[in-house]
């Protein structure tokens, strides 16, 4: 008759609670983890973001075989781009890794303390703080 074998009827399903479990059984997906471009692009173009901050790193570091101070720049402007990106868009790809805000601020603080310290890299830096420079000094000696 009804087609399901036992003539008994379907239980109603309760609706899903929205509510966060007591227990986690599983990871959520970050927060912008969706695919960057659509799913009928090649892989790499829906992953473009991650792409363009891992290439940006990968020129820093073989500049850095040239010239130290500009390839670590390169490097500490990728993870600052990483996180304008991160900001910026709705949906990075694998770039998202966890809540927006905690990747943001992993990137722009790795970014920009690379950046910084690139700056200040000796012979001739670029800036001075004196403040590093004692604790650098006190720490060294």
């Amino acid at each position: 008759m009804g087609g399901d074998g036992d003539g008994a009827a379907a239980a109603p399903r309760a609706p899903r609670s929205r509510r966060f479990p007591t227990f986690t059984r599983d990871t959520a997906r970050p927060e912008g983890g969706g695919r960057a471009a659509g799913g009928d692009a090649p892989a790499p173009y829906r992953q473009w973001p991650l792409l363009a901050v891992c290439g940006g790193v990968l020129a820093g570091l073989l500049l850095v075989l040239v010239e130290f101070r500009s390839g670590t720049v390169v490097v500490g402007l990728s993870l600052l781009g990483g996180a304008v990106l991160r900001w910026a868009l709705p949906s990075v790809g694998m770039l998202a890794v966890r809540s927006r805000f905690t990747d943001m601020v992993t990137y722009g603080v790795l970014g920009g303390a690379i950046t910084l310290l690139a700056l200040m890299a000796q012979p001739s830096p670029l800036i001075t703080i004196p403040y590093l420079d004692d604790i650098v000094h006190f720490s060294v000696r």
